[in-house]
């Protein structure tokens, strides 16, 4: 049975997509360089969105980023407004988004603990092994 989406769900991802094209296309800052939308919450009303967004170079650019994003969120609503068809455009509010970066450090964390864990494993394993018969 298809999984049934809400108005504001749609409308969230058609923000997010827009948004998206628009930052990809149109914004000529170079400050904002290449970043990702991670996703978008809306209020109710529709006054107001949180857009989450990471990038490549990991937090060390966010600041310049976050300024470059907020000097053309107005040409971002403007646009928006012209591609989405919904009565009250919200205002954008960017927003790092650390769960990318965090995932990565959590995902090498485990890798470095199986690792040790194999390594111990082999040490304990010179011995004679019952496996084989042997």
């Amino acid at each position: 049975m298809p999984k049934e989406y809400s108005r504001s769900q749609r409308v969230v991802e058609q923000i997010r997509r827009e948004l998206a094209e628009l930052i990809r296309l149109e914004v000529k800052d170079p400050r904002v360089g290449f970043i990702t939308l991670t996703d978008v919450e809306i209020t109710p009303d529709y006054a107001h969105a949180k857009v989450y967004f990471t990038n490549m170079t990991g937090e060390d650019d966010v600041p310049e980023i976050l300024q470059g994003l907020r000097r053309a969120s107005g040409f971002l609503r403007r646009e928006l407004g012209r591609r989405i068809r919904i009565h009250t455009i919200p205002e954008l509010h960017f927003h790092y988004d650390r769960s990318v970066e965090e995932g990565s450090r959590l995902s090498q964390l485990i890798d470095a603990v199986v690792k040790d864990d194999e390594a111990r494993h082999e040490g304990e394993g010179n011995g004679a092994d019952d496996r084989d018969g042997r």
